[in-house]
């Protein structure tokens, strides 16, 4: 483990931010650290059912997030209360930076969503990434941003996609 890696034995905090402020702070279980990929295991941290018409997220699911401190962006594998695959949520985000037990990741807006058979594939969010002002404010992490959902969308569309979570 590199020396900011966490200790196996100890829990972290997820610190969800976006926009410069914190959106939510779950705590999550270290599962690996390899000091460039965390893997970590939550329970579903949301309020009561979130249904976005092609998954619901709700209390007793299980999200496996793969987090990397050299990549644009999160793998979050969701499975249900019986252990079911519903799919894979991906977050475009800055690198994710562990510091003690505190996982910082910044949120940049754009999504992915991809189900357990590969088949539904999604975009999600440009519009909110557009009207965030990212590209105005920060060029070279609204390119970095745009890469990676292109890569992560390129990559969903394949059965290489669960090659990174490997």
């Amino acid at each position: 483990m590199s020396a900011n890696s966490a200790d196996p034995a100890t829990g972290l905090t997820v610190r969800l931010v976006k926009a410069g402020r914190t959106k939510i702070r779950y705590a999550a279980g270290l599962v690996h650290d390899d000091g460039v990929r965390i893997v970590v295991s939550a329970p579903w941290a949301g309020e009561g059912v979130r249904d976005f018409g092609f998954v619901c997220f709700a209390p007793g699911d299980v999200f496996t997030e793969y987090y990397w401190r050299d990549r644009w962006y999160a793998v979050k594998e969701v499975r249900d209360s019986s252990g079911a695959l519903k799919g894979w949520y991906c977050d475009v985000t800055r690198p994710a930076v562990l510091t003690g037990s505190e996982l910082l990741v910044e949120d940049l807006d754009l999504d992915l969503w991809r189900s357990a058979d590969g088949t539904d594939v999604r975009r999600l969010d440009e519009d909110e990434f557009a009207a965030s002002g990212l590209a105005e404010r920060d060029p070279r992490a609204a390119r970095a941003a745009t890469s990676a959902l292109d890569e992560l969308a390129a990559l969903a569309a394949t059965d290489e996609f669960t090659t990174l979570l490997a």
